[in-house]
């Protein structure tokens, strides 16, 4: 049986798919699965990813689903995994050549310790020079935190994530009816509590940073997906230390609050004396009409 799992969710992605294709072709170890789970595309998705297959390059799993959005693509991905570890990779990203073995090397010295919750790697990004972390940060000198601490501790950067598959599978993404997204931290603050991951130093996926609109596409998931960030604003101002920025998430809780069914009011209820707290700032939030 293979050890990792490299899940794709797969959304009109047939150009995108071939990039990370030729880097798993690339990998110096073949001990991993390809996951892709179609969320429905209309283009040539599948003709591709067969076309992968009947390569018999790397050993590939392909599952086509209505589309739902990448939260429920992901949670079928997590639930048809049988391996020990799961990476995820967008379409638009791709792998070092070595990743697979470097996942592999970091995993096999704390695999045994149920404390630890995965791996924390570098993700890069492609320049003139070669391939550097994102944003140039790099991890404080320690071989082992939780997500939440090595921010924290000044750390910057985007990362990627390697988690032990049972954690996922015990913390899968909530389904909203009528909304097809969530912020993955959700997943990631819930497993964050009382595990921590490796630091791996090494960048294991690549991506290519599109700035523009950036902004833009944070404020349309915040309008299209309101529960989720609710559910988002909710437990970032449950579980962070007493702070300015505990105070913010309470604020948003609020102000998302006015926009949610009674189901997920009445389910996640912050303390009044945080709602309180919070109060100041939702009012600045409603003058200047921001979520």
């Amino acid at each position: 049986m293979k050890k990792l799992t490299v899940f794709t969710p797969a959304y009109n992605r047939e150009e995108e798919l071939k990039r990370a294709y030729e880097s798993l072709k690339r990998q110096t170890d073949k001990d991993f699965v390809w996951l892709i789970v179609d969320d429905g595309s209309t283009d040539g998705t599948g003709e591709t990813v067969k076309r992968f297959i009947s390569e018999g390059m790397v050993d590939i799993k392909y599952i086509l689903q209505a589309n739902g959005g990448k939260m429920r693509a992901h949670n079928r991905g997590v639930k048809e995994c049988d391996t020990e570890i799961f990476i995820c990779l967008d379409s638009d990203d791709h792998l070092s050549d070595t990743a697979v073995n470097d996942i592999l090397e970091a995993w096999a010295y704390v695999s045994g310790d149920p404390v630890y919750a995965g791996i924390i790697a570098y993700k890069g990004e492609e320049e003139a020079e070669g391939v550097r972390p994102i944003f140039g940060n790099t991890f404080p000198d320690t071989s082992d935190c939780s997500f939440r601490e090595l921010y924290r501790k000044g750390f910057q950067g985007e990362t990627t994530l390697v988690f032990r598959t049972k954690l996922l599978q015990e913390n899968l993404f909530p389904e909203i009816e009528g909304e097809k997204y969530v912020p993955e931290d959700v997943v990631y603050d819930r497993i964050d509590e009382g595990h921590i991951f490796k630091i791996l130093p090494k960048i294991l996926t690549i991506c290519e940073l599109k700035p523009m609109g950036l902004t833009d596409r944070v404020e349309e998931l915040r309008e299209r997906a309101p529960t989720g960030w609710f559910i988002y604003y909710y437990q970032r101002a449950m579980s962070w230390p007493l702070s300015k920025l505990k105070l913010k998430f309470a604020a948003h809780y609020l102000r998302f609050r006015k926009v949610v069914s009674d189901k997920y009011r009445s389910e996640y209820r912050l303390p009044l004396y945080l709602c309180l707290m919070g109060y100041p700032g939702y009012i600045a939030l409603t003058i200047k009409g921001k979520l």
